[in-house]
């Protein structure tokens, strides 16, 4: 007979506990996973007490867990024979023990806390750490072709991720499982270090590789204390470090030379210049000697210029969406120190706000773990992003610029460092400025060097030599992409901005540096083209007065339409009917009301509100009895004209329903009985299918103009506009650009008060 209830091995617990971390969830939302209604049952199967065999086997398969590999034998139950091994075995495993035991508060000390940029205090890594995915084939080293990147239309560019360029993700402990040499590269700020922490904790914790003794270390740091020897000696060093443990040098060899250690060499991009030989020489004769054992390597991509034997390279992938609101959760919790609950409800807000459209550049920043950790700052306090996103755009590019490297005593390449701040800002803002004016988001190398070199040619200091230049501008390149990962190859002699965010901060800084009326004429003049949106707002953010700007934006908007008298016989009826309508309402918002509820059901557009609402928040509300009405009337008109004959008898009592507007007729009688009327003409809901679709079409269309025609003639709403494909497309770019003006209002910093509410009143006002 089955047992009722079931408890995990040791063994068990420990594979339940790396898949647990691997998921990165609490043990709350596990519980949830699962069906249960409290998480004690998880606390039991996590210590080895026995709980429900089908909670148990539940459990098992939410952690990808095969329930027979984590089951405790019963003592009774047959068992497999084991071996027994061998003295040697038993001494090698005896002194792993013993070193890892004696080891294990150097480790805990070295990879168990975090400190973090703009935080005080340290964090505890396993409080706020989530694991990883890698990608197997790194990005720069893919053959693609630049027009299958370059011929993705603007307007659809996939922010989130990497365009065209698609690799394949693998848990980050799943590809230190598979290879047994790996060379760790990432973008700056992708987590490399704080990776190669985890590993060494996991491990530290009994968790991962329970076999073998983890070793940290970094090379910046090795580079500094053996500066005064001849040549540095990696087991040495290793030697010294446990000296103080009272273990011999004889101990450490044996378990180096039985592939029993697990070597963490961080950060080698860190390395001086001067030292790197030396270091490179003392990895490679490691390497060479103890091949057996376990050896991860971390670098910045691109200032990798040493390739060690044997080794897999792999990069640090981007954060998915559900990485992304996990470390907001954790961020939430301990550094904001929040309730659980209230945790998990900025979280869900904070994400909930990313995935605004308009936000789709933040979210692309928030991708990388560092600009992650400033965006989660930001929102803790208001609860959304600053209106004015360039300070936060200008506040990740001086973390990847100056900070990150400051807060850990790196000095990078002295060929860049020649460069000021404000000229390293400068030359950027040019590249940016001029790809993104021309749409190119990727260059080969070779244009890229060409801009570099362009404008390295008009500094004081810059050489005359056309083959120096060159060189230089390689050098600049290379430097670029390894100290702040802004310019990256994206694929194999292909270059982009890390982020397009990053190039359209650029580009909107050099509008700032030149601003004069033609310059903004010439940036008014991509007012129709969305891939602009974010330039035009990060412009008016950055211009000292933003007057200029928003006039020239209101009259190209004007201009949209001025030739098109279909176009203007809708907006006069818009204006009309707003104007006519008894309200307390913001003007503009009650055009834009009427603008979307006077278009067909089908438009993308048709009684979309959010335009209105921002414009005035008391239309979420209670509408006035008159916008109330004109909104329900369109409501049932765009019933009957999605109706077809199939679905007649699915929908006839919604139509019914749409056409009972008694608590808005109270005051209209005569409208009332001809609504009525309407609705008596409609055969009855009990009759047959195919008695209904015979009757919808027959009489269908000859009711919905009697519909219509009501509508029109005792609300004025309900047109059939006839609008050519062509003039729907101009209606949208000025819709679009009168919305693009109300957000660039709204992030303007400084705007003359008379001319934010001059334009504002008088937005879908295309008239002087």
């Amino acid at each position: 007979m089955a047992k009722r209830s079931l408890q995990a091995s040791v063994e068990g617990i420990r594979k339940a506990k790396l898949a647990f971390k691997r998921k990165g969830w609490t043990q709350e939302y596990l519980a949830a996973t699962v069906g249960l209604e409290t998480r004690q049952p998880i606390w039991k199967f996590f210590t080895g007490k026995p709980i429900d065999r089908q909670a148990f086997n539940e459990i098992c398969l939410a952690l990808d867990l095969d329930p027979a590999d984590i089951l405790q034998q019963s003592t009774d139950e047959e068992l497999l024979p084991v071996e027994k091994p061998t003295q040697v075995t038993l001494d090698i495993k005896s002194l792993v023990e013993k070193l890892r035991s004696l080891n294990s508060g150097k480790i805990q000390a070295q990879c168990g806390t975090l400190h973090i940029l703009d935080i005080a205090r340290p964090i505890a890594l396993n409080e706020l750490y989530v694991d990883v995915n890698i990608l197997e084939e790194m990005s720069s080293k893919t053959w693609i072709d630049i027009n299958q990147l370059q011929n993705c239309q603007p307007e659809k560019f996939d922010r989130f991720g990497l365009g065209n360029v698609r690799q394949q993700r693998i848990g980050g402990l799943e590809a230190v499982s598979q290879y047994s040499k790996l060379m760790v590269l990432g973008k700056p700020g992708s987590g490399k270090t704080t990776f190669l922490q985890s590993i060494a904790i996991s491990c530290n914790q009994g968790l991962f590789l329970t076999d073998c003794l983890p070793i940290f270390i970094n090379l910046k740091n090795l580079a500094e204390d053996t500066k005064d020897e001849p040549q540095t000696n990696l087991v040495n060093y290793i030697c010294h470090s446990f000296s103080h443990f009272n273990i011999t040098e004889q101990q450490i060899f044996t378990i180096l030379s039985q592939g029993k250690a697990l070597i963490l060499l961080d950060a080698l991009d860190e390395v001086a210049a001067k030292d790197s030989e030396r270091i490179n020489t003392s990895i490679r004769q490691f390497i060479e000697s103890f091949h057996q054992n376990k050896i991860i390597i971390s670098c910045r991509i691109a200032a990798q210029n040493y390739r060690f034997q044997g080794f897999t390279e792999v990069e640090i992938a981007d954060f998915t969406k559900l990485q992304i609101i996990t470390f907001a959760y954790k961020w939430f919790l301990v550094i904001a120190k929040k309730s659980p609950a209230k945790a998990q409800e900025l979280a869900h807000k904070f994400m909930q706000k990313l995935e605004l459209p308009e936000n789709a550049p933040i979210l692309e920043l928030a991708a990388t773990p560092i600009l992650l950790n400033l965006t989660c700052l930001l929102f803790q306090f208001a609860e959304d992003f600053p209106s004015q996103r360039a300070e936060l755009y200008k506040q990740g590019l001086d973390l990847l610029l100056i900070r990150w490297d400051e807060a850990r005593g790196i000095k990078r390449d002295l060929v860049y460092r020649n460069l000021s701040l404000l000229q390293k800002i400068k030359l950027l803002s040019h590249v940016a400025a001029i790809t993104f004016t021309q749409g190119n988001y990727f260059l080969p190398e070779n244009k890229m060097r060409q801009l570099i070199a362009d404008y390295l040619s008009h500094l004081p200091q810059a050489t005359k030599d056309a083959d120096a230049l060159e060189l230089e501008s390689a050098a600049v390149l290379k430097a670029i992409e390894a100290q702040h990962g802004l310019l990256i190859e994206r694929a194999r002699g292909i270059y982009s901005f890390s982020h397009l965010t990053f190039q359209e901060y650029f580009t909107a800084r050099e509008i700032f540096a030149n601003a004069n009326t033609q310059t903004l004429k010439e940036l008014v003049n991509h007012l129709h083209e969305e891939r602009w949106r974010e330039i035009f707002l990060l412009s008016v953010g950055m211009l000292q007065s933003a007057d200029e700007l928003l006039q020239l934006i209101k009259q190209q908007t004007d201009s949209l339409v001025t030739g098109n008298e279909k176009l203007q016989t809708f907006l006069n009826w818009v204006v009309q009917k707003s104007s006519a309508t008894n309200q307390s309402y913001n003007p503009a918002s009650v055009r834009a009301f009427y603008f979307t509820i006077g278009l067909p059901p089908e438009h993308p557009l048709a009684r979309n509100q959010i335009f209105a609402i921002s414009l005035d928040p008391r239309l979420t509300g209670n509408l006035s009895v008159d916008l109330a009405l004109d909104l329900a009337l369109t409501h049932a008109l765009a019933v009957s004209l999605t109706m077809t004959a199939d679905i007649f008898f699915q929908r006839l009592f919604a139509l019914s329903l749409a056409l009972d507007l008694k608590h808005l007729l109270k005051d209209r009688p005569s409208l009332q009985i001809s609504l009525q009327d309407l609705k008596k003409q409609l055969p009855p809901q009990n009759k047959s299918r195919e008695t209904l679709k015979y009757w919808w079409e027959t009489n269908g269309s000859a009711w919905i103009e009697k519909l219509r025609t009501l509508m029109i003639d005792t609300r004025q709403i309900g047109y059939n506009w006839q609008f050519t494909q062509q003039d729907w497309q101009e209606l949208q770019q000025y819709w679009y650009a009168n919305q693009l003006l109300l957000d660039c209002i709204n992030s303007a910093a400084e705007v003359d008060p008379h001319v934010r509410e001059s334009i504002k009143n008088s937005l879908l006002l295309p008239w002087s």
